[in-house]
């Protein structure tokens, strides 16, 4: 009979944790929905909207896609397309070389100063952006850049500008990829007479190559998306697609727009939902679940 008892206050005991654990569930699994809501309803409302056959914008009057026909058919938005695309490859290759190149260094080399140094590369992760951008504006001021160059030549200073905002972030990622490195795979290979180029390629490569993709979606989304650093670096000649949408926006915010919103929003997330699956893969060491 004890035992009898005993077992019943044990179910009891297990029922009233599986009840308040499906509670908490519960009440996690709302919140998240509410979060997400919250953050996302906007830029569904923004992409369905930009199906919508109204000028004004401002009720739902049909579906249609002629807005994304007009947009092909705008020669500004589509050199501001192609001006933040090439800014974005350029920007994307250049800090992919840089931000490996100083990742090797630290994490390869000691040196007086290392942790300065390290903090210093950081630097442009944490300061604010509209401070680089003003800095910058003073800086290409004051060295006199000329204004009249041609196409693609134009671009690189906004392209500068990215690159130093860019090349940290590919720093880090690299950086944290070669702290599980085996340095001992590189000397077996020189061990067997593989040159410094035949050890990058078998070696460094095949290992890095999960961060060099991650890190370089997550360079070309930086580079596409900033809008303040490229507002202050910019100029008539070099407008990008930010800075097109924004110069429209202040004016009325049309179907138009949105659709040349939704085009790089979902340029944007496929680059970021790929680095993101990427990394997962280089962090965990599984296939991502599609």
């Amino acid at each position: 009979m004890l035992i009898g008892l005993m077992g019943e206050i044990v179910d009891r005991n297990r029922r009233a944790k599986i009840i308040r654990g499906n509670f908490h569930t519960l009440w996690c699994r709302m919140i998240l929905l509410a979060v997400i809501l919250f953050l996302y309803m906007p830029i569904a409302v923004l992409v369905v909207f930009s199906f919508n056959d109204s000028r004004r914008n401002i009720t739902w009057q049909g579906f249609t896609m002629k807005y994304y026909n007009k947009l092909l058919a705008n020669d500004g938005l589509m050199d501001a397309f192609l001006n933040s695309f090439s800014i974005a490859i350029f920007s994307t290759l250049v800090s992919l070389i840089l931000g490996t190149l100083t990742a090797i260094f630290l994490w390869r080399f000691r040196f007086p100063l290392k942790h300065l140094y390290q903090g210093i590369i950081l630097l442009p992760v944490v300061i604010p952006e509209i401070c680089i951008g003003i800095a910058f504006l003073m800086f290409f001021n004051q060295i006199g850049w000329p204004h009249d160059l041609p196409w693609p030549f134009n671009l690189f200073k906004i392209a500068f500008a990215h690159i130093l905002f860019c090349f940290p972030f590919v720093a880090i990622i690299i950086r944290a990829k070669l702290s599980g490195f085996n340095r001992e795979q590189e000397e077996a290979a020189i061990d067997l007479g593989a040159g410094v180029v035949r050890v990058f390629w078998d070696v460094w490569l095949p290992y890095l190559k999960p961060s060099f993709i991650a890190s370089s979606l997550l360079a070309f989304t930086l580079s596409l998306d900033d809008f303040v650093i490229t507002f202050f670096t910019s100029d008539p000649n070099t407008v990008t697609i930010p800075i097109k949408i924004f110069s429209m926006v202040r004016f009325s915010v049309t179907p138009e727009i949105n659709a040349a919103s939704t085009i790089l929003i979902g340029v944007t997330i496929l680059s970021a939902l790929t680095a993101m699956l990427i990394q997962r893969e280089n962090v965990v060491g599984e296939k991502p679940e599609w």
